[in-house]
């Protein structure tokens, strides 16, 4: 796991096949980005089960209540079957594209 800051934003890469551990990592690590975006690159992954995207709904649910964003990239999954509540982009362009937009979303009021 690499762990970089850019601005407001922390980006955790994941070079191993266990997202599992990924989401144990994060969430003992929290209190060190939890003020920030974060966005968890897992694009060096080879496919991803739907259910090991599912286990990180909690710490992205608990994220986003706290008005941050929470972004998984990825292009090893089928988009079709993610659930609404997690954000899920193909492209690491567009999950910073994601956190501007609800930037602006938050800052409006919404």
């Amino acid at each position: 796991m690499i762990i970089d800051q850019n601005g407001n934003t922390t980006i955790v890469t994941q070079e191993k096949a266990n997202t599992i551990e990924l989401v144990k990592k994060l969430q003992a690590l929290y209190p060190k980005f939890q003020n920030n975006n974060v966005i968890v690159n897992l694009t060096t992954l080879t496919k991803i089960p739907l259910e090991e995207l599912i286990a990180f709904l909690e710490i992205s649910n608990n994220h986003r209540a706290a008005k941050h964003s929470f972004v998984i990239v990825t292009n090893k999954v089928d988009f079709d079957e993610i659930p609404d509540e997690i954000v899920v982009v193909p492209t690491l362009q567009e999950a910073y594209d994601i956190i501007e937009m609800e930037e602006m979303e938050r800052d409006l009021g919404f």
